[in-house]
This record gives structure tokens, C-alpha cells and sequence, in this order.
């Protein structure tokens, strides 16, 4: 009797629970879907259109029967399947350091591995031109000791560029996923391989390699996609029509040729092709989550110090690579914003002349600096915005899908993260048709950017907060309601302060991403809608880099103060 009696209290405290947080993220799927798919489904209309007015699939047919869409679509698979494999190559052998050894600089690379999913793609570009370009620091650095007239590497403008460009953007990905991977590998295999006789290699090829295999392809479909979606590095980059990609294509038709219809067309093209690589991701990580099913670790997996001179020169070296490859240009970002010439013939100095332009302290002609402070404090504010709705969303929904086990929640998982499978630069042009139907008001504009900064943001703050709401034991729930407290009260004093840190986290992460999101910006950017990104390119557009460094300098600052900021409540929280 007593135990019919539990039993019926535990079903009763989980309906009641189900209910709430049914309650909870039903206004923020509503706004979710609000945001995403109006939008998307304006934009996609437009494909199904004729010239007269009515309903027709003229237009997708005319595009999957264009040679011309057929080359962009090879070419944007060539470059993503390239700048993927380079990624990977570059990113084991730092896996392997960080799952086998431990070394100085080890937190370093660690550190590496989160830069993709923060540092903003125009910064991307400005540092790769400042560090690898004609006349950047590379080159100068070349010139200078092999006493040469002429710049060795001319790489820009170029598909090595692009690849090259992309591998320094996502090779911390694979780096990262790999590594974790390995990490909870047991090593008892390996060990029974070598007393069997066989060598390191024969090991790593015949035991390690085929376990790896999971995480090597969840890596790699998450690079894929990445790199297929690329919009502002093929932008500035790509150097003209032969390197166009699908992305690079809808924009240009969408604001500088004004084909609507056709933009519509080939972005229904790029979603399908993208959520056939969302799909392959996911069931990759399906993969890697039964070969961890599979994997019984026994035993701790110790790390140890490389003990052959070899072995420590190998680590030393791809730390070193490290640094300079990936923050290098970043580096080399923020002193090149503090040379300028002492005259025009004159030799660089430092100097804060281009900081004191971009902040009107002195007027050039001509020049589009000066507007620094208003960029500034939009990309701020709607930063700022962006985070504060994003959090909320993030948190709603990750309340309801806490729990996996029912279908329905598995499909609302799928579907709040739909908004990654579709490119940002889809979601601008699905925003800029509803713009197109209010003009003048610039108020309406911004808000609209701000909407489609939550939109892209929203998945990565769900990703940051969910993973930690599911380690949240559900007896910490049943507890607090046994000792009376209502689940509303339960949600707010118990589960969300043990998700302060996991929520700082997501919120920095949507604040960087909206302070660097240039893709559906400069979509839906106009005269009266002046953001960082923005500003940034149309000074490397002009080919004023000084000036573009001087600005990514502070769209640096800014990251990093949040970040920093975000890391200092995370301390005090686990104090």
C-alpha cells in the first residue's frame, strides 16, 4: 500500500513538473518559430513565383538546370571538402598532445579551441590580410632577412587563401572534439597491442585510428558545414567571380542585382544541401555516443610528459605553431592599429592617429572613419539585446528538453537547433523582405537585426545550457518538492543557480556572436544601420586596413572584457 501510495506521488510530482516546464518553453518555441520561420518562409516563397504573379516552380527549375548554378554548387563542395581535410590534418597531431601528454602551453591550445566559435569572421579576414598578405607581417618579416625586393608569398586572392583562411578559422574545432574524444579512450588496448609487438604506428593505425573514426567525422561534417556556409571570408577573399560560393551568389543577387526570385531559388538549394550535412552530423554523434556505450573504461587514463627529446620537441613546436598561426593574425591585428607614417614617404611609427580618426578627433577627407563611436554603441546595444533574449530562450527551452527520452522532446531538440542548418545570410535576406515592406523607419531596422541576431544565437546559447541542465540530478527536484516548495519555486532557487555559470557562458557567447555577425548584417544593413562588422568592411573595402585594425582592435577588447568578465562569475560561483 505504502509503496502504491510512492509510486503514485512520483508520477504525480513528474506530471506536475512536465507541466510546468510544458508552460515554460512554450513561449519561447512560439517566439522561436515567429523568428525563424516567418521569415524563412517569406524568402522561400520567393522561389515559387513567375513573372506574372502566380504560383510556379519555373524558377527552381531554370536553377537546377543552370550550368552556372551547377559550378558554384561544385565549387563551394570543392572548397568546404578542402578547407575540411587541411583542418583535420592540422588539428590530430594537437589532439593526440592534448589527450596523451601533459606540456607547458597545453592550457593555451585548450584555449585555441573555443576561438572559432567567438571570434568574428570579418576579423577572420582583416587578420589573415595584416598577417599573410603582400605587405603584412609575414612577408615583411621575409623580406627583411632574406634581404628580398619582392614579396615571397602572394597568396591572397587565391583558393589557397581560402583554404588556408579556413583551416586557421576550424582547425581548433577538430582539435577540440578529437581530443575530448581521445581523452576517454581507454589505453588498455593499445597497451596489449605493444606487448603483442607491435609498433607506435602499428598501434595507432590498427587500434587507436578506427576508434577515433566517430569523432574524426563529427569534426569533419561540423567543418564541412561551417566552411559551405562561409560567406565574408569568400567575400573579401575570393577576389572575383571564379571563387563565388552559394552564399556569396544569394547575396549578390539578392542586394546588388535585386533578383529576389532567384536569390529565393538558390537558397533553397543551400538549406537543402545543408541539412543533409546537419543530418550527417548528428548521426555521427550518434556514433560517438555508442562508441562511448562501448567503451567500459576501467582505468584512469594518465597523462604523462613527453620523455624523448623528440617527443618534447614536438610538442614545443606545435605550441609554437599554434600561437602563431591562430593568434598571430590576431596579434598582428592590434600592433599594426598602432603604426602609422610620420610622413608619406615616412617609415611606420607608433602612433594613435587612426584611433583618434575613427573617433572624429581628426578628420580625413573622404574617409568613412569618424563614425566609430555610433558603430560602437549600436553593435553594443544590440549585442547586449541580442543576449539578454537569447539567454531566455536558451533557458526556456532547455528546461523542457532536459529529459531526451520521449520522441517529442527529441524532435523539439532537432528542431530549436534548425536555425544552425540554415546560413545566416538565408536568415538576413528573409528579414530584408520584411524591411523591404517598411521604409524609412530606422528604429524597425535595427530591431530587425536584433531578431536575427537571436535567431542565430539562439542555438549556441541552447548548446551551452543544456549539456549542464542534464547533469542536474532530478533528485535535487523531487527534493526541493518534498520539502514543500512549489516546481516554479524549485526552477528559480534551485535549478537555475546551479546553471549560473553554464548560462554566463551562453550569454557571452551570444554577445560575441552578435558584436561580429556580419553575414545577415550586411544583408539588412542600410545607410541608418551602421554596426562594427560593417564599418570594418567597408574600410578593407577601401583598402584603409590601418584603420580596419584600429576598430577590430576594439571589437577584440570588447570580446575578450565579456569573456573575462563572464570567467570571474564562474569563479565566484564555484567559490
Amino acid at each position: 500500500m505504502i509503496r502504491k501510495r510512492r509510486n503514485g506521488l512520483v508520477g504525480t510530482t513528474i506530471l506536475d513538473t512536465s507541466r510546468f516546464y510544458r508552460a515554460l518553453s512554450t513561449p519561447a518555441m512560439v517566439l522561436l518559430t515567429f523568428l525563424f520561420l516567418i521569415p524563412l518562409s517569406i524568402i522561400l516563397s520567393k522561389a515559387f513565383v513567375d513573372d506574372t504573379g502566380g504560383v510556379s516552380l519555373v524558377r527552381v527549375r531554370l536553377m537546377l538546370t543552370d550550368a552556372y548554378t551547377w559550378r558554384i554548387l561544385r565549387f563551394t563542395l570543392l572548397q568546404a571538402l578542402a578547407s575540411t581535410v587541411v583542418s583535420v590534418l592540422i588539428g590530430l597531431p594537437g589532439a593526440y598532445l592534448l589527450a596523451t601528454y601533459r606540456f607547458p602551453g597545453k592550457s593555451i591550445i585548450r584555449a585555441i579551441c573555443t576561438l572559432p566559435f567567438v571570434l568574428p569572421s570579418i576579423l577572420v579576414v582583416l587578420g589573415f590580410v595584416i598577417f599573410y598578405g603582400n605587405n603584412g607581417l609575414v612577408n615583411t618579416m621575409l623580406m627583411s632577412i632574406f634581404d628580398l625586393e619582392q614579396p615571397p608569398l602572394r597568396i591572397l586572392y587565391t583558393f589557397g587563401a581560402i583554404i588556408l583562411a579556413h583551416a586557421f578559422y576550424n582547425f581548433p574545432i577538430a582539435l577540440g572534439l578529437i581530443s575530448s574524444f581521445w581523452e576517454q579512450l581507454p589505453s588498455r588496448y593499445n597497451h596489449a597491442a605493444m606487448t603483442m609487438g607491435a609498433r607506435r604506428w602499428t598501434v595507432f593505425r590498427t587500434v587507436t585510428l578506427p576508434r577515433l573514426v566517430p569523432a574524426i567525422l563529427s569534426a569533419s561534417t561540423l567543418i564541412f558545414l561551417f566552411c559551405f556556409s562561409s560567406f565574408a571570408i569568400l567575400l573579401v577573399l575570393g577576389g572575383g567571380p571564379r571563387f563565388t560560393t552559394l552564399e556569396v551568389e544569394i547575396y549578390r543577387r539578392a542586394r546588388m542585382t535585386l533578383d529576389l526570385e532567384g536569390a529565393a531559388a538558390l537558397s533553397l538549394l543551400s538549406i537543402a544541401v545543408t541539412l543533409v550535412l546537419v543530418a550527417a552530423h548528428l548521426w555521427t554523434q550518434r556514433m560517438m555516443a555508442h562508441q562511448e556505450e562501448i567503451e567500459v573504461i576501467s582505468e584512469r587514463r594518465l597523462e604523462r610528459s613527453p620523455r624523448s627529446i623528440w617527443g618534447k620537441s614536438i610538442a614545443f613546436l606545435y605550441v609554437v605553431f599554434s600561437v602563431v598561426f591562430v593568434l598571430g593574425p590576431l596579434a598582428g591585428i592590434v600592433y599594426r592599429s598602432f603604426l602609422a607614417p610620420v610622413s608619406r614617404s615616412g617609415d611606420l611609427a607608433f602612433s594613435t592617429r587612426w584611433y583618434r580618426q575613427l573617433f572624429g578627433l581628426e578628420t580625413v577627407a573622404g574617409s568613412p572613419l569618424g563614425i566609430a563611436a555610433s558603430a560602437i554603441l549600436l553593435s553594443l546595444a544590440i549585442a547586449t539585446i541580442t543576449a539578454f533574449i537569447s539567454l531566455v530562450i536558451g533557458t526556456m527551452l532547455a528546461a523542457r528538453l532536459r529529459k531526451t527520452r520521449r520522441r517529442s522532446n527529441i524532435s523539439m531538440e532537432l528542431y530549436a537547433m534548425l536555425p544552425m542548418a540554415v546560413s545566416s545570410v538565408v536568415v538576413g535576406l528573409g528579414y530584408y523582405l520584411v524591411s523591404s515592406v517598411f521604409t524609412g523607419r530606422r528604429s524597425l531596422g535595427v530591431v530587425l537585426v536584433v531578431l536575427a541576431h537571436v535567431v542565430i544565437a539562439s542555438p549556441f546559447v541552447l548548446r551551452s545550457i543544456l549539456p549542464e541542465y542534464r547533469k542536474i540530478p532530478f533528485s535535487y527536484t523531487q527534493a526541493s518538492l518534498t520539502l514543500g516548495a512549489t516546481v516554479s519555486q524549485t526552477f528559480w532557487r534551485v535549478e537555475l543557480p546551479l546553471l549560473r555559470s553554464a548560462m554566463a557562458t551562453g550569454a557571452a557567447f551570444a554577445f560575441a556572436i552578435s558584436m561580429g555577425e556580419i553575414n545577415a548584417t550586411l544583408v539588412l544593413a542600410d545607410s541608418s544601420i551602421i554596426t562594427v562588422p560593417i564599418v570594418m568592411y567597408r574600410l578593407i573595402g577601401s583598402y584603409n586596413f590601418a584603420g580596419a585594425c584600429a576598430l577590430g582592435t576594439i571589437l577584440i577588447a570588447c570580446c575578450a572584457i565579456v569573456f573575462a568578465f563572464t570567467e570571474s562569475m564562474k569563479r565566484s560561483h564555484h567559490v
